[in-house]
């Protein structure tokens, strides 16, 4: 069973943030708020709409115009640096309320925490150091290019993640100089209103970051047709060309973090012990409701009974279980996301695909929890639903390649662009899978790099465009400005 939260993680107001306080959806509609390892509901949210959302657009302005706008940007860094420490101080309270709200085994939780309380630290340090150009151009003249925010950003995000998303999407608009709304994933919003509030707790003026949560066909796409002056998204590929469509009315740049397939392409001559841990990590953090996650297993044909002989060892020692027993995996979000999953898996075994390996279920999950164990499934063609959709559970697909083209033919067969890792002691080969594999990171002998916020993160094709994290998405939030002097 569920462990209690502790005391100082229980206040969780239906309400949503808004001009530095908690205000009542308009209507006064809730939403129930359910913990995914035992189905039931113990809290709720408020169901905010298109009247919220233009509340928190305008207390956002009234922000950038104001006490925000005129804030140096070295103040700025010290108060996303004070968020930082605040966070770090706080990670048990954040940690439990994100495994409750999401499922998450609580030390995915804790790592969560540290990751959300990294981006702000880092991009803290980052404000002052925004800089501008001067171009040369003809005499006479003197050019300058500045960099200004855009001023009101919109942030749609997911329940994956949402500390983790929070910090790379608002941590880069507000270290930019601009003014947010986040609309939240309706599953998925504590951890979300509870950083907004401790936002203002450290000297965030009124209005800086507000949270109108709710359904994202009632709140989010309210947010996406919005007065704001640009918006980012992190979701699936289907709702992103929604959110994108809604946007382009008002021509607001929008930046697309979607799904992805990621192949895990192992050589003959990769080392095997470094790789599996990486590989199974890959598909399994999170119950692979990840992106990122490393779905598909490319194996050169020499070591491909090798591979999965091992890997599913691996997997039938997985275990799964509600969050606070800190399993292996927790359950997914929710029931239509565990059906949607096994709906895959009754598919493969239908068509004859083999399964090599299933985790297990703990004996005292809760009989409500949305469960599905990790399962590895061989010999599944390239054009498989299983090898070429986003699965977004514990579901990892494995195929056999004959040489490299064979290997970058495979692993470019998805509409998706995200993530790859490539395992081979060859050098040379390296540096040409890296090239030829379509992605926005390329991992060798490695996978995720422990997150990385440092390192610029985004896709290709259906996984979206622009770039969360680092110092690029820092500019992604900006607009340059050419400012032209006639001197004489």
């Amino acid at each position: 069973m569920n462990a209690p939260l502790p005391a100082h993680a229980v206040r969780t107001p239906a309400a949503h943030w808004i001009g530095g306080r908690f205000v009542s959806a308009r209507g006064g509609a809730t939403l129930p708020v359910v913990d995914p390892s035992d189905g039931a509901p113990f809290a709720a949210i408020g169901r905010g709409d298109a009247d919220d959302v233009a509340s928190a657009i305008a207390a956002a302005r009234a922000a950038y115009d104001g006490a925000w706008g005129r804030t140096a940007p070295a103040d700025k860094g010290r108060r996303l640096a004070a968020l930082s420490r605040a966070i770090g101080e706080r990670a048990e309270e954040f940690a439990w309320l994100e495994a409750r709200d999401c499922g998450k085994p609580l030390k995915q939780a804790r790592a969560d925490v540290a990751a959300c309380a990294r981006y702000f630290e880092f991009y803290g340090g980052a404000c002052d150091k925004l800089h501008g150009e001067t171009i040369p151009y003809t005499p006479g003249y003197g050019v300058l290019a500045w960099r200004e925010p855009h001023g009101v950003t919109g942030h749609i995000i997911p329940w994956n993640y949402p500390l983790q998303i929070f910090g790379r999407s608002v941590g880069g608009a507000l270290a930019a100089g601009n003014a947010c709304v986040v609309k939240p994933a309706e599953d998925a919003c504590l951890s979300i209103l509870r950083l907004a509030e401790l936002a203002s707790e450290v000297g965030f003026p009124a209005g800086t970051v507000n949270v109108v949560t709710g359904l994202g066909a009632e709140a989010g796409i309210a947010l996406a047709r919005g007065e704001i002056d640009h918006l980012s998204f992190t979701g699936s590929a289907a709702t992103g060309t929604i959110v994108a469509q809604a946007a382009a009315v008002r021509h607001v740049p929008v930046t697309l973090e979607l799904g992805g397939k990621g192949p895990q392409l192992v050589f003959d001559d990769a080392d095997l012990d470094a790789a599996l841990p990486a590989i199974v990590n890959a598909i399994v953090q999170n119950a692979g409701q990840t992106c990122s996650a490393g779905s598909r297993l490319l194996v050169q044909r020499s070591r491909y009974d090798e591979t999965l002989e091992r890997v599913g060892r691996a997997f039938a020692a997985l275990r799964v279980g509600p969050a606070f027993a800190d399993l292996d995996c927790g359950p997914l979000i929710r029931a239509s996301q565990r059906d949607r999953v096994a709906g895959f898996l009754d598919e493969a075994v239908a068509a004859g695909y083999r399964v090599v390996a299933r985790g297990t279920i703990a004996a005292d999950a809760p009989a409500g929890g949305y469960y599905v164990v990790p399962t590895l499934v061989a010999d599944v063609p390239a054009d498989a639903r299983i090898a070429c959709d986003e699965v977004f559970g514990p579901v990892l697909a494995a195929m056999a390649f004959d040489d490299e083209a064979d290997a970058v033919r495979l692993a470019n067969a998805t509409p998706y662009g995200l993530v790859a890792g490539v395992w081979t002691r060859d050098g040379a080969r390296q540096f040409r899978m890296a090239r030829a594999i379509r992605a926005g990171q390329v991992f060798v002998n490695n996978y995720g790099a422990g997150g990385g916020v440092e390192l610029p993160f985004g896709g290709v094709g259906r996984s979206g465009h622009g770039r969360e994290k680092g110092l690029e998405a820092l500019l992604g939030f900006t607009q340059l400005k050419t400012v032209v002097f006639r001197h004489g």
